[in-house]
């Protein structure tokens, strides 16, 4: 087995720190295998060294090693990209197409922002890892294929399966083996290394004298708190090569070229505000529901009193709470209104109130029924609807019911429809 040294050294990597190293020895370790890994870490970290060090290591080294950025292939055509299509088999397939993992059989795939993908191809992608198939777009003719997969994002996977934006089925078969790459604010003493490291390479790239750091330069440099990881320490220590004159770079100077990111503390980004809103004014209008429907058996419960006693003065007696809370607090009820309701719910068929009353009294032809108002009836009556408007498609139903097309076809099921 080789060394994380040797390793190192054949891959380019540069650093000690310890988080560094046991990520280098599990990509080592897992090589040999067919297992599929998950690198996981902040964008910048470097994530695309360690399927290189897998397929370099495995008996699969002298087939292809392709490489796939999920996040930067539009939605409709990934599902092409990956497994290819048919002629004809949308608009502009003029000719068949072989996929990523037709090509690459026998070989390995590097999903990079694997957490990106859609949906869809994340269901397609999963019978890939399960038996090895796939069926091309517009084809319905299953074909095998025998990859490795290594795959990586930058995103919290939980909080995706939470959100059901990622299958957890699919994440348990990525992540057999998960490696996670530490960001490079917790490898402080790679930093300098590294920096030095870029200084030389920019120094023969640009073919000028390499530039160095002064004492109170380091200390800086190892303060910033680098949110764009590698990637942004290579890109400052490029600029500072090009632009500056004197080679030997103070503190100030170094300062002119690191954004000012503020705090070191982590901020907390509200990412469900949205969610939030729409779940505040459903509950607003449950409870004008329920408020409503409160007033209106009120009113019954008065009514049905009147109507069985006769009686009007002690009903008012018995009820002024009830029957302030009907009216409100800007007029006082009076005997001749219960008498008004009392006739009409005794004869509503005769009712005819007066003209200066008519403003004032507005009374139903007859009782209605109760309606309910049980949540569960409510949401049963919207799939329906939904579904009967675009003729039983499921993914317009759950666009409009802004609910994912997963979630829906669980209720489809749950309901019996």
């Amino acid at each position: 087995m080789e060394s994380i040294q040797a390793t190192k050294q054949r891959f380019g990597i540069i650093g000690n720190d310890a988080k560094l190293n046991r990520a280098i020895e599990k990509a080592i370790q897992v090589a040999p295998t067919d297992i599929s890994v998950l690198v996981t870490g902040e964008s910048g970290v470097g994530k695309e060294s360690i399927p290189k060090i897998i397929h370099q290591l495995s008996h699969r080294k002298h087939g292809k090693y392709i490489a796939v950025n999920c996040g930067a292939i539009p939605e409709g055509t990934i599902d092409s990209e990956l497994f290819g299509h048919e002629k004809g088999a949308f608009t502009g397939a003029t000719q068949t197409r072989s996929g990523y993992f037709e090509v690459a059989d026998g070989g390995t795939i590097f999903l990079d922002e694997v957490g990106e993908l859609p949906l869809t191809t994340q269901v397609r992608l999963l019978r890939v890892l399960e038996n090895g198939e796939f069926i091309k777009v517009g084809s319905s003719q299953v074909q095998k294929t025998n990859v490795r997969i290594v795959a990586a994002t930058n995103v919290n996977m939980f909080d995706a399966i939470k959100k059901e934006k990622f299958r957890e089925d699919l994440y348990y078969r990525l992540s057999t083996v998960e490696i996670h790459l530490p960001p490079l604010r917790d490898r402080k003493d790679d930093i300098h290394l590294l920096f030095r490291k870029f200084a030389s390479d920019f120094a023969l790239k640009y073919k000028m004298p390499t530039i160095k750091l002064t004492d109170e330069a380091v200390v800086a440099l190892l303060k910033y708190r680098w949110s764009g990881n590698i990637r942004q320490l290579r890109n400052v220590a490029e600029q500072i090569s090009v632009l500056e004159q004197n080679r030997t770079i103070s503190a100030a100077t170094l300062q002119g070229y690191l954004p000012n990111e503020g705090s070191n503390l982590p901020a907390i980004i509200n990412t469900s505000k949205s969610e939030s809103d729409f779940s505040n004014e459903r509950e607003i209008l449950y409870k004008v529901l329920f408020d409503m429907k409160s007033d209106l058996n009120d009113l019954k419960k008065l009514t049905m009193e009147l109507m069985k006693s006769g009686n009007v003065k002690d009903v008012q007696k018995q009820n002024e709470g009830l029957i302030q809370k009907i009216y409100g607090e800007e007029e006082d009820a009076t005997i001749e209104d219960l008498e008004v309701l009392s006739i009409a719910e005794k004869s509503p068929e005769n009712f005819e109130p007066a003209p200066e009353s008519q403003d004032k009294y507005h009374f139903a032809e007859e009782i209605e029924e109760e309606e309910t108002l049980s949540l569960h009836d409510k949401e049963l009556e919207l799939i329906k609807k939904s579904l009967e408007r675009h003729d039983g498609k499921r993914k317009l139903a759950a666009a409009e019911l802004g609910i994912s097309e997963r979630t829906l076809y669980r209720k489809i099921k749950q309901y019996d429809l």
